[in-house]
């Protein structure tokens, strides 16, 4: 994400020193129809630092697509963890494949 100019900072401030009164929303008719809305879709989580050791290979893959490595990182390991999570709300045994197949026991 880039960063704010001065321009759009002030823009900002000057918006977020108005009353609610005092905007006017006559260009932006109420939404009535809230069907197609999507939840959570610009929440946005706390950063936190963190210092990890990965493979050279993994950094390499990583960073292959130019800058942003770090927010594919985070992508990947948030879709894991969905995955995951989701399994675990299901009930389905650590031990059994997604398609319902379970591992052979050695």
């Amino acid at each position: 994400m880039r960063k704010l100019t001065k321009a759009q900072k002030r823009d900002i401030r000057a918006i977020a020193a108005k009353r609610d009164e005092d905007l006017d929303f006559s260009d932006a008719p109420p939404v009535l129809d809230w069907s197609g809305a999507e939840i959570g879709k610009f929440y946005r989580p706390a950063k936190r630092p963190v210092t990890m050791r990965l493979d050279s290979d993994v950094i390499d893959w990583l960073k292959a697509d130019g800058r942003g490595y770090q927010t594919k990182a985070n992508g990947l390991l948030r879709h894991a963890m969905l995955h995951f999570k989701r399994e675990k709300r299901l009930g389905i045994p650590a031990g059994v494949r997604r398609r319902g197949k379970a591992r052979q026991q050695k």
